[in-house]
């Protein structure tokens, strides 16, 4: 199984000093579980959904050999949520057209969507809610899986703390280790589902 996971610099993991971020963790997860797995990190520094829905196909085709069980898990969101000079990186509907296009620029090879977690800006959590329940809306009308990040993470010391501490976005250690238990058993059980040939 190869399994590519795209994003911003959450799926990067930076500020993790130990260096797995949540995919890492997920990936060694679903490795002690059983599956044969080969992971992927295309996580990108400050990237919006629309700049990596750009980028997806070239970056995972390689990767996601013939034969192969590929899979794709994406997450996004955060930097689309961002306000510069005075509107938001990303409005919430070219996000949702991103995911669309994401969706039919990697079939047939199956996605899963992971949403944005929280940051340490309240009105920018705000905006990030908004955007996570119009995704998990969007996803479930494009038959993609789709596993909330922000309710775990919007109200947890262990994420928010480091985060606040840090540079406003991005745990350290601990945080995407706490994140990593929420999203494992969801994105491992979906990795153990037989793809439809």
């Amino acid at each position: 199984m190869r399994v590519c996971f795209a994003g911003d610099s959450l799926v990067a993991g930076t500020g993790d000093e130990s260096a797995r971020g949540w995919v890492g963790r997920v990936a060694a997860a679903a490795i002690a579980g059983g599956l044969d797995l080969t992971a992927y990190n295309l996580g990108v520094r400050g990237a919006t959904s629309v700049q990596v829905a750009r980028r997806l196909a070239i970056e995972a085709r390689p990767r996601l050999t013939a034969g192969d069980d590929a899979r794709i898990v994406l997450s996004f969101g955060v930097n689309d949520t961002i306000v510069e000079d005075g509107r938001q990186r990303e409005p919430t509907e070219r996000t949702l057209e991103a995911l669309r296009t994401m969706r039919d620029r990697a079939a047939p090879v199956p996605i899963l969507l992971v949403g944005p977690p929280a940051v340490d800006d309240d009105e920018q959590n705000d905006r990030i809610l908004v955007l996570d329940r119009a995704l998990e809306h969007e996803a479930a009308a494009l038959a993609v899986p789709y596993v909330a990040a922000f309710p775990a993470t919007v109200s947890s010391p262990v994420w928010r703390h480091p985060v606040h501490v840090g540079d406003g976005f991005h745990p350290d250690a601990a945080g995407y280790a706490h994140l990593a238990a929420v999203l494992a058993p969801p994105v491992v059980a979906w990795l153990r589902e037989p793809v439809a040939r």
